[in-house]
């Protein structure tokens, strides 16, 4: 009898495949699912946590390189490194099974399939996997979809410095920055690279909940509680046990609201709205906001006692105009995401594309540039993305200035009037500096 335990993960495009290995997998593995693309891979990743993935290497008719394959089998290993990846293809490439292991693959399996082998080929796997971490769980300090980029600049490596020294404790952890700068991408790296990477990390946009629902969606509630309340209902604070809450826009809790999360907090233990029993909970907390909590803090808008009871440890994420090194890797990162998403053939960004990103304002941050490369990968017809792809608006770029530098200075002396402290501020230089290159184009 074939011993039955773990988790594997098929994706396959072909229906007759998947439905194959749903009947022949269930007598080796205790639990099985499948995939029809990898379009879900990540989410399904986070959710499932499988053991092993058997993993097709193309994912429509007309393309057979193995190229999608060996780019998700390589995605696979960053986002889940505990995960063993088998190659599914139907072309015995050996150069291929040799790229594919270089990405960290265990094994290569060609169809059609012999049973038998393939089932001690995945078991195999499944074995390893269970060897190395039996008791560990699948834990994921990276993620394909947003996933954490630290980049080159100074404050980037002091901040990754900080999370190495602070996630595997459960210091209460208050992160800061603009919309769009992947508050929540390093709460997710905090909570991966810590001791709770095996239980959930719940997620809740705080600011997002109204107000009559806000203790009923933290803490949860009890049956008959309110109309609506036809069953008891654990809140997000009990659904984190053991794991981490992660409460986003914590600055936009109303006052008369945040005495009762301050009262959870210091008490690790919550009472369901219409019960009276104390129900304790094990959690780390992580807040973030792009407000200022010490301004709102004098303006009587935020408790002082909550604000320092949430910012033990407090990371400030730079904009991504002060890291403008960095743009142009992080779009490349999108370029390889995105092609491999939309099953597009794109090998990166040409000049003019990498000079126009350079340039760009980017005033909704990484999220922005995500986007835009999204878009652009999806509507492009090309095998690089050109300036014209990308589209970006370069009207009033910040922090380095590139080989448009006179033409942005001129558009922002005239889009502040002549203010050269608002036209410096746009460009994120100082007066000095603006004042010289003013003097060195004559303007």
């Amino acid at each position: 009898m074939a011993q039955k335990n773990g988790k594997i993960l098929v994706v396959d495009d072909n229906a007759g495949i998947r439905k194959a290995l749903e009947i022949l997998l269930p007598l080796y593995f205790a639990e099985v699912k499948t995939l029809p693309s990898p379009v879900t891979l990540v989410n399904t990743l986070e959710q499932f946590r499988p053991d092993v993935v058997l993993l097709d290497m193309n994912f429509k008719t007309e393309i057979n390189t193995g190229n999608e394959g060996l780019f998700w089998a390589g995605e696979i290993k960053k986002l889940a490194p505990d995960v063993e990846v088998v190659l599914f293809t139907a072309y015995a490439d050996v150069a291929l099974a040799v790229e594919g292991m270089k990405r960290g693959a265990f094994d290569f399996i060609v169809k059609p399939w012999d049973n038998e082998k393939l089932a001690a080929t995945l078991t195999a796997a499944r074995d390893k996997a269970r060897k190395c971490h039996p008791e560990r769980p699948t834990c994921h300090p990276e993620r394909s979809e947003g996933s954490m980029f630290w980049g080159t600049t100074r404050p980037m490596a002091a901040i990754r410095k900080t999370v190495e020294k602070i996630a595997p404790t459960d210091a209460t952890v208050l992160i800061t920055g603009e919309n769009g700068t992947g508050k929540d991408v390093l709460a997710r790296e905090i909570h991966a690279r810590s001791l709770r990477c095996g239980k959930p990390m719940v997620a809740v946009d705080a600011g997002a909940i109204p107000e009559t629902l806000f203790e009923s969606e933290l803490f949860g509630h009890v049956k008959g509680a309110f109309t609506d309340a036809h069953a008891d209902h654990p809140g997000k604070f009990e659904q984190a046990d053991g794991g981490t809450l992660f409460l986003d826009e914590v600055g936009n809790i109303p006052l008369h609201l945040q005495a009762k999360l301050l009262r959870a907090i210091q008490s690790r233990s919550i009472v369901r709205v219409g019960g009276s029993e104390a129900i304790p909970v094990n959690i780390r907390l992580i807040c973030a906001t792009n407000l200022d909590l010490e301004a709102l803090v004098r303006a009587g808008r935020f408790r002082e006692d909550l604000y320092y009871r949430i910012n033990t440890v407090h990371i400030a994420l730079p904009p991504l105009r002060e890291r403008r090194e960095d743009i142009v890797p992080l779009a490349e990162r999108f370029v390889e995401q995105f092609a491999g998403k939309y099953h597009r053939p794109l090998s990166g960004l040409d000049g003019s594309a990498r000079a126009a990103l350079e340039a760009g304002r980017w005033s909704g941050n990484i999220r922005e540039l995500q986007n835009c490369i999204e878009k652009a990968v999806i509507l492009s017809e090309g095998s690089v993305l050109s300036g014209e792809d990308v589209r970006v608006d370069s009207s009033v770029a910040s922090g380095s200035l590139g080989t448009t530098e006179e033409a942005l200075i001129r558009e922002a002396i005239d889009r502040s009037r002549g203010n050269i402290s608002a036209a410096a501020k746009m460009l994120g230089i100082s007066r000095p500096t603006l004042y010289a290159k003013m003097k060195k184009y004559g303007l």
